[in-house]
């Protein structure tokens, strides 16, 4: 594998102004590798959120340097920020934000339509491809608020890969979820990553999932205390 995807250097992240800023990340420096699986752990309030916006693009930093694909997100401006986002990111929420109005295969094509303005035949095939893969294909014509929580968020998951992305950023991914249904979108995104190769950052409180990964990065107060490959 190529190292070096995404390269994190004396990051810091201050809220609030004057007497009241809060400093929440500390100098992180990390390297996350291509087709990585890293589980990102830490206890609420860590950081290990505001760390997982960042790399996502979808908040600044106050300083230090994130480079993704030898692209420098410092460089960017808001328009070319959110066009790289969408082109090189995929995201999966706790809470999988479909939008209810619209129908399942609708909801997965969405990251490809913001920039696009319309389905090709190709891409409703590749969407139609990615909801069989995470088995909710049966579903592709209902309005995304008439099918299972469970179902939305394999739905997320197939809208997260329509772009074809380099890396996907997961927060939570499973919090909302029952035990069964925390098994079936996890092992999902473990095929995700290694049937496309795909990076994978996973932010969790389920220690028992982060150990499933290749790679645990512990946060604690705004530091990075443990990082540790598994063999």
């Amino acid at each position: 594998m190529v190292s070096g995807l995404i390269q994190i250097s004396d990051l810091v992240k201050d809220y609030g102004e004057a007497e009241a800023r809060t400093r929440v990340l500390k100098g992180i420096n990390l390297e996350f590798k291509c087709g990585e699986f890293t589980s990102l752990i830490g206890s609420s309030g860590s950081g290990k959120s505001t760390l997982l916006n960042i790399i996502g693009a979808l908040d600044r930093a106050t300083a230090g340097q994130v480079v993704i694909d030898g692209t420098d997100l410092n460089e960017l401006d808001d328009d070319e920020l959110a066009l790289f986002r969408n082109r090189t990111l995929g995201f999966v929420f706790q809470f999988h934000f479909l939008l209810p109005q619209f129908t399942v295969l609708e909801n997965v094509l969405i990251p490809y339509l913001i920039y696009v303005g319309h389905a090709t035949p190709a891409m409703e095939k590749r969407a139609m491809e990615l909801l069989d893969r995470v088995g909710v294909s049966h579903r592709r014509d209902n309005r995304a608020n008439a099918i299972s929580g469970g179902e939305q968020q394999r739905v997320a998951i197939a809208r997260a890969l329509i772009n074809q992305p380099r890396i996907i950023l997961a927060d939570e991914p499973t919090g909302n979820l029952d035990t069964a249904n925390t098994e079936k979108v996890f092992n999902l995104l473990r095929e995700m990553n290694g049937q496309y190769c795909t990076s994978m950052i996973m932010v969790t409180h389920d220690r028992d999932l982060a150990e499933r990964g290749d790679r645990i990065v512990e946060i604690s107060d705004g530091m990075i205390v443990k990082d540790v490959y598994k063999g």
